[in-house]
């Protein structure tokens, strides 16, 4: 197959297995079962404490919304065959979804929720070193953006059109990765393990270019499979679309530094 060979004519049977509903459901239904989960939370919680905060509810909700959506239905259809649309998915579901569920702080309405034992057990898995590592900001960015690099500057792009499982794996991927490199800047939820603003700050900052250089990378040399134009729409998405939501996170933790410099305000960081 050449390079811009357009994926939708590869292997018929497998492309039509991959966007049929059970892959999409295999992706949608996690979403699904932690949204409802966490609705049980919020009213386990308001017997106990006072309101859960909209706010956070809100947030979570928009951002399960966002990644069934990625995932299942027209939008997921059509990022088989069009990587603009594939890009649109990858912004929703890579980028904003994790920003809108972290503001969510399931981890801190799930220690709220959970019997006193359980709690302890939570807090001290919080506390071990798989925990710390995967939330350092360096190895998060890897994982997030190094995946990203991997996926469209070789052939697993391609790959992941053709195996059902590999396509799995490589969402769940997408979103695992971007949540953690999300929590690994902001801090929502509790943090045994507190970097200083500057540490995170210079990371994201290398990680942005990253992103960034990476969108350029896939304008000049499209990913196996893409077609030249395609592949110039969807870096210019990335990297603009990337932009907007990387200013969210940015102000975000500019608004956190500011309020944990003032005298009373380190317990808001």
């Amino acid at each position: 197959m050449s390079p811009h060979h357009s994926i939708t004519h590869g292997d018929e049977a497998t492309h039509l297995d991959i966007i049929g509903i059970l892959p999409q459901l295999g992706l949608a239904l996690p979403f699904a079962i932690v949204f409802v989960l966490y609705v049980i939370a919020i009213v386990r919680s308001n017997r106990w404490y006072k309101p859960w905060p909209r706010y956070r509810t809100v947030c979570w909700t928009i951002g399960v919304v966002l990644a069934i959506f990625s995932v299942m239905g027209p939008l997921a259809r059509l990022a088989h065959m069009n990587f603009t649309a594939h890009m649109i998915g990858h912004l929703l579901f890579g980028m904003l979804a994790p920003l809108l569920m972290a503001f969510g702080a399931p981890i801190k309405l799930m220690l709220r929720t959970l019997r006193i034992p359980t709690a302890r057990k939570v807090s001290k898995l919080l506390k071990s070193a798989p925990s710390r590592l995967l939330t350092n900001p360096i190895v998060s960015s890897i994982l997030n953006i190094g995946g990203l690099w991997l996926l469209y500057t070789t052939s697993l792009y391609f790959l992941m059109h053709e195996n059902i499982l590999l396509h799995l794996i490589v969402h769940f991927h997408v979103f695992i990765a971007g949540y953690l490199f999300t929590i690994s800047v902001i801090y929502i939820d509790p943090r045994p393990h507190r970097l200083s603003f500057w540490y995170r700050s210079i990371v994201l900052v290398f990680a942005l270019a990253g992103h960034g250089i990476l969108s350029k990378y896939i304008y000049a040399h499209p990913p196996i499979g893409v077609s030249i134009e395609q592949a110039k729409s969807g870096a210019i998405l990335m990297y603009y679309g990337g932009d907007a939501i990387d200013i969210v996170l940015i102000f975000i933790l500019c608004l956190h530094w500011f309020r944990a410099s003032r005298p009373n305000g380190l317990a808001t960081s």
